[in-house]
């Protein structure tokens, strides 16, 4: 198999900015490539936080404005969404788009890899994904359609 590069010209944009290539690993790694973005969607999808608070407390020790960028990144991107606390208007809930949704596999395909090849923690998650992959992610899917229904 051959695979060929890419000249600028052919080079998509998104958001008024160019990509490095229209390779579409790319792609993923210029919407997810850093650390903080995925452990956000981790904890919007794993542990259900829906709210700046709750992502400051976790255990990573994200810094407030990397918070911010990532935030704001992912919703540039449709990964997430940000609405109005309805109880306090000054405040934004965060939400998973279907797109966001859609990485459910990625990230426990990453789970599993790394729990398979490093000591890791939370053996329990892993066994979880292990016994029954597709109900796991059937769950996940589950748990944010029941967020949107309640929004509705």
């Amino acid at each position: 198999m051959q695979v060929t590069c890419y000249n600028k010209k052919s080079v998509p944009k998104h958001n008024n900015s160019v990509r490095r290539s229209p390779c579409p690993l790319n792609a993923s790694v210029e919407m997810l490539g850093d650390r903080w973005s995925l452990l956000i969607i981790r904890d919007m999808m794993l542990r259900g936080f829906r709210t700046y608070k709750q992502f400051m407390e976790c255990y990573e020790g994200i810094a407030t404005n990397i918070l911010a960028d990532r935030l704001q990144k992912l919703a540039s991107y449709g990964i997430i969404a940000a609405v109005p606390d309805p109880s306090d208007g000054r405040k934004l809930i965060y939400r998973l788009t279907k797109k966001g949704i859609d990485l459910a596999p990625v990230l426990t395909e990453m789970v599993l890899w790394a729990a398979a090849h490093e000591h890791t923690g939370n053996q329990e998650l892993v066994k979880l994904m292990r016994a029954d992959k597709e109900k796991f992610l059937a769950g996940v899917r589950q748990r944010w359609a029941s967020h949107d229904s309640q929004r509705s």
